[in-house]
């Protein structure tokens, strides 16, 4: 592993989940605000989804991009929170290799300083899972914002010293996706 920092930005595959029971794509500025970032940084953007606030459909959903040779990171917007329906937490935990504990902690510090003491009831979090890194922000746009321009920016940049998630996600094995709708016998034609 070289020690000296690259000059040249290496894009990342960034897919986006804004989980909502009540976004569509018009009312989604959470989701629209973090497509603009992405691509305006240089990153691919290779997927974005709203799915309603159901354990079962967002992990399902991010077990495949996990699983996904071609998706290095991926942020969450939405669910975050304390009421019932709030799930995100609850749908990725079981799917992660590792624990980005250090993600929530900046999270809530940067954003005491614009909603004080109310950044105790979010939930944002992060972790590994099959060298692609997953980022759970809370839904409304200036926690996305805060999220992107606080820590996400230059943590996905290859070239931020001297850590960042890029040589991490890079890394990440190819796998036969095709298989995964392989069906096999007579019957199971689903």
């Amino acid at each position: 592993m070289s020690s000296v920092p690259s000059t040249e930005m290496k894009p990342l595959n960034i897919a986006l989940l804004t989980v909502s029971d009540t976004r569509g794509p018009e009312q989604d500025t959470s989701g629209q605000f973090l497509e603009d970032s992405v691509v305006e940084t240089g990153h691919n953007l290779v997927a974005r989804r709203i799915l309603p606030d159901d354990v079962y459909l967002v992990r399902a959903l991010i077990s495949n991009w996990i699983a996904d040779s071609q998706v290095h990171v991926v942020i969450i917007t939405g669910g975050t929170g304390l009421l019932e329906r709030d799930s995100t937490p609850e749908a990725v935990r079981p799917l992660l290799d590792k624990s980005v504990e250090g993600f929530g902690e900046e999270f809530r510090r940067l954003s005491a300083a614009e909603i004080g003491s109310s950044t105790v009831q979010s939930r944002a979090m992060a972790g590994m899972a099959n060298h692609t890194v997953i980022f759970c922000l809370p839904g409304s746009t200036g926690a996305c914002r805060t999220g992107w321009e606080g820590i996400l920016l230059s943590q996905l940049d290859s070239r931020h010293t001297p850590c960042n998630f890029s040589g991490l996600v890079l890394r990440k094995p190819e796998k036969p996706m095709e298989r995964l709708n392989e069906v096999i016998g007579q019957r199971a034609k689903r």
